[in-house]
């Protein structure tokens, strides 16, 4: 009966310290998770207030251009520093024709390779190969294009900048692409090969409905990249601040003129009409990636 009582009394000891220990450990993990949380909250709110640190002084500085153009300045044709006339729209044109000419041109590529990496080929070095490779060379091959159509074979111009570009962004929405492919459960892939679907036929109605949201955010990132693209588009754009004439013309960007003009200005209203440029281009990007999310919430939601 003693030993009995000594066991029982043993046994109870050992539950008491599982669960003081048991206690005492969900006590350090909630509070390692409190710490985690406040972390990224204040990550959070420093981004924030980073972001609006930049719009309001990219709003401050505009301040002498945008009382002294007013809203013409959006819709201005003609941008000459030495009159002290500017106009940002040859800039709004040719930023929105380089990025959404960079954007078609690089989807059929992106959606190719993303299959491609994540379905076919998913491992080795040709794998490895294609994620890491991007070469330019577009001017000689425009140039060769418009020499054959009887075009003016300038070689730069819009359409250059825009092959520069969708080279650039293919590996944004091609690996976003890829991870997503590599995510879809396997067992849904499996399921219709056991009932007789071919490869294309898994990818056509397993693969792309369950990554379309990814794939989307995917050109929405490479989008954003190419608004913003500098000094590649600077290079081989032309450079003129007239209006583009066709995809062809050589024309110029809001980021490839504040590049190449900032260190000249001036005076201040010179300098605050490029600073506006950015204030434009700011907005631009802000409002396409709204326009973006909520195309992505869209097809999610279906």
């Amino acid at each position: 009966m003693y030993l009995i009582q000594q066991v029982i009394a043993f046994s109870n000891n050992m539950d008491n310290n599982i669960l003081q220990k048991s206690k005492r450990r969900s006590h350090q993990q909630i509070r390692a998770e409190g710490i985690f949380r406040r972390s990224l909250t204040i990550v959070a709110l420093v981004m924030v207030v980073l972001v609006l640190g930049v719009f309001l002084t990219l709003v401050l500085e505009s301040i002498p251009s945008i009382k002294s153009l007013g809203l013409k300045y959006l819709w201005g044709k003609t941008w000459d520093p030495i009159n002290n006339i500017y106009g940002a729209l040859p800039f709004l044109i040719g930023t929105l024709l380089t990025s959404f000419l960079a954007l078609i041109i690089s989807i059929p590529f992106s959606f190719a390779i993303a299959i491609y990496l994540g379905e076919y080929k998913p491992e080795g070095w040709f794998s490895n190969f294609l994620k890491n490779t991007v070469e330019l060379i577009a001017v000689p091959i425009v140039r060769d294009f418009e020499t054959k159509f009887d075009i003016l074979p300038y070689g730069i111009g819009i359409f250059t900048s825009s092959l520069i570009l969708a080279i650039m962004i293919i590996p944004y929405s091609a690996s976003m692409g890829r991870e997503m492919i590599k995510m879809v459960p396997s067992t849904l892939k499996e399921g219709a090969y056991s009932l007789g679907a071919t490869r294309y036929e898994v990818i056509k109605s397993i693969v792309i409905p369950y990554t379309k949201s990814g794939l989307f955010a995917g050109i929405l990132l490479s989008l954003g990249r190419a608004l913003g693209e500098t000094m590649a588009v600077t290079m081989v754009i032309g450079n003129t601040s007239l209006m583009p004439t066709s995809i062809f013309a050589p024309g110029n960007t809001m980021a490839s003129v504040i590049a190449n003009e900032f260190t000249e200005a001036d005076h201040t209203v010179y300098l605050s009409a490029l600073i506006e440029l950015g204030l434009v281009l700011f907005l631009v990007t802000v409002v396409i990636n709204m326009i973006g999310k909520r195309i992505i919430k869209q097809y999610t939601n279906d």
